[in-house]
C-alpha cells in the first residue's frame, strides 16, 4: 500500500528496508491508545473550527467501527501497514472517505507516537501499582497472623538474633511500599501531554492543547514541543522502578528458595505453585521463585537498552527511539506477571512455625542478649562481649545451647550470672523486650501494622 509519506519518493521502498523500518508488529500494542489520542485530537480540531462538526462525527464513527471490528476479530492488524498510525488512518479513509484524510491535520507521527507511548506507559504504571498493592495486602495478612511467630534473623546468611515472621515480612512491606511511592511519583511527573508538539516545532494551526490534555487526563500540555516528541525520561524512570521491583522480588524469591530447602523447611509451597521432577519423584521445586529470580535480568536489560539508545540522540525525534518499545513492553509484561505470580505463591504458602522456632534456639541467636544481661548487672559491654564469646566456645565444644549451661557453669565464667539469666535469654524475652520503633516485638509490630493498613488505604484505587 502507498505510504502516508510517499509523495516525496519516486521509487518503492526496498522490501528489506520496509521490514527493518516497520514497527507494526509491536506498536500495535497501543492500538487503543492511538484511537484515544485520535478521538481527542479530532474533537479539538472541530472545537477550534479547523474541521467541521460533520467531519468530526464521521471520523469518530469511523474510529469506533475500526475498534469494534479489531476487537471482534473481523479486522486484523497486519504487516501490510508500516505502523499502527498508518493502519488506523488508512482504514479510516477507506471507511469514511474524504473526512478521514483530515484526521492528521495539525499532528505529526512524532507527537502521535509520543502520546501513544505515554498513554500506554501511564496505564501500565497504574496497573503495576495495583499489583503491588495486592502483594502488600498479602504481606500484611501474614504479618497480622505472625506477630509472635519466632524465627531466626540472619546476617551474612548466618543466624544472628531471634525475630518474628511479622518483622521479617515487614522488611519486604517497606521495600514494596517504596516501590509504590516511586510509581506514584513517576506518574505525577510524566502526566504531561505531548500532543500538539507536531514534528518538533509546534504547528501553525490554532490548536487548543489544554483541551486535548484535559480530554486525555493529563495535568497539562508539555511546555516544550521539542522535548515533547523526544522525551523518554518517564519510560526510563518506569523501567528503573520495574528493575527495583524485580530486585526486591528476586531477594524475596531467594529467601523462599532457601526456606523451602530440606535443610531449612521453614515453608511449604502450595502444590499449585510448585512443580516436580521428571526423574526424581520426591521433588517439589520452587519454580515460580526461581523464575522470578531469573527474569530479573531481562528487566534490567530493558533499562540498560533504553539508556544506551537515548544517550547519544540529538534533539529532536530520531528513528532510534523506535527501540523504546519492544524491550519495554516485555519488561512491563514480565514484571507485572512476576508480581501476580509471586503474590499467589506467597498467599498460598504455609509456614512451619515449629521449625522456625527450633532453628532460633540453635546458632546462639540469644548471645547478644546474654551480653546485654551482663551489662544490666554492671559489666562493661566490651567485657561482656568477651565473656559471652568464651561461653559460646564452650557450648560449641559441648554441642549445647547457652540455655543448656548450668548456673554453676555460667558463674564459673562470670560471677555476675544469677538464676534470672534463663528467663532473660529465652526466645520469647529476646523478642518481646525489643520495644523500639521498628523493632521485632509484638508491640512494635502492631504499631507498624496499623501504619501499613493506613498506607494501603491511602494508595488503593
Amino acid at each position: 500500500m502507498a505510504q502516508l509519506w510517499g509523495g516525496r519518493f519516486q521509487k518503492k521502498t526496498d522490501d528489506l528496508v520496509y521490514e527493518f523500518n516497520a514497527s507494526i508488529t509491536f506498536d500495535k500494542t497501543f492500538f487503543k491508545e492511538d484511537l484515544e489520542g485520535s478521538r481527542a485530537h479530532v474533537k479539538m480540531l472541530a472545537k477550534q473550527g479547523i474541521i467541521t462538526e460533520d467531519d468530526k462525527n464521521a471520523i469518530l464513527e469511523g474510529l469506533d467501527s475500526i475498534e469494534k471490528d479489531v476487537d471482534s476479530g473481523k479486522l486484523e492488524i497486519t504487516t501490510e501497514y508500516e505502523d499502527i498510525h498508518s493502519f488506523v488512518e488508512a482504514n479510516l479513509i477507506d471507511r469514511v472517505g474524504e473526512p478521514g484524510k483530515k484526521l492528521h491535520t495539525g499532528r505529526s507521527r512524532n507527537d502521535q507516537v509520543a502520546l501513544d507511548m505515554r498513554l500506554y506507559t501511564r496505564s501500565q504504571v497504574d496497573y503495576t501499582k495495583s499489583q503491588l498493592v495486592n502483594l502488600l495486602n498479602v504481606i500484611l495478612r501474614i504479618m497480622k497472623e505472625n506477630t509472635t511467630t519466632i524465627m531466626p534473623g540472619f546476617t551474612h546468611l548466618q543466624k544472628a538474633q531471634p525475630i518474628t515472621l511479622a518483622h521479617h515480612m515487614g522488611a519486604y512491606f517497606e521495600m514494596f511500599r517504596r516501590d509504590v511511592l516511586r510509581l506514584i511519583d513517576i506518574r505525577e511527573r510524566m502526566n504531561y501531554c505531548p500532543l500538539g508538539s507536531g514534528a518538533l516545532a509546534g504547528t501553525t494551526y490554532p490548536l487548543d492543547r489544554d483541551f486535548t490534555a484535559k480530554e486525555l487526563g493529563f495535568t497539562a500540555p508539555c511546555d516544550n514541543s521539542m522535548d515533547g516528541v523526544s522525551d523518554r525520561d518517564y519510560l526510563i524512570e518506569y523501567l528503573s522502578a520495574l528493575s527495583t521491583i524485580m530486585m526486591h522480588l528476586s531477594r524475596f524469591s531467594e529467601e523462599v528458595i532457601i526456606w523451602n530447602s530440606n535443610e531449612y523447611r521453614f515453608v511449604e509451597i502450595d502444590d499449585g505453585f510448585s512443580t516436580g521432577s521428571s526423574i526424581m519423584p520426591q521433588k517439589k521445586n520452587p519454580d515460580i521463585a526461581e523464575l522470578v529470580r531469573g527474569k530479573t535480568g531481562r528487566v534490567y536489560g530493558a533499562l540498560m537498552s533504553l539508556l544506551t539508545t537515548m544517550k547519544g540522540i540529538p534533539l529532536a525525534y530520531n528513528k532510534d527511539m523506535q527501540e523504546d518499545k519492544e524491550l519495554a513492553f516485555d519488561a512491563m509484561r514480565t514484571t507485572n506477571g512476576c508480581i501476580q505470580l509471586f503474590s499467589g505463591m506467597l498467599d498460598t504458602m504455609s509456614f512451619n512455625k515449629d521449625n522456625m522456632y527450633r532453628s532460633s534456639n540453635e546458632g546462639f541467636t540469644n548471645a547478644t542478649d546474654v551480653a546485654d544481661y551482663l551489662v544490666g548487672k554492671g559489666v562493661a559491654f566490651r567485657d561482656a562481649h568477651g565473656i559471652v564469646g568464651r561461653i559460646v566456645l564452650e557450648c560449641i565444644d559441648k554441642k549445647i545451647a547457652i540455655d543448656d549451661m548450668s548456673l554453676d557453669e555460667l558463674k564459673a565464667i562470670c560471677p555476675a550470672f544469677e538464676e534470672d539469666i534463663y528467663d532473660a535469654i529465652s526466645m520469647e524475652t529476646c523478642v518481646s523486650k525489643r520495644l523500639t520503633k521498628g523493632a521485632c516485638s509484638k508491640t512494635s509490630m502492631e504499631e507498624a501494622i496499623a501504619g501499613y493498613e493506613g498506607f494501603i488505604k491511602s494508595v488503593a484505587d
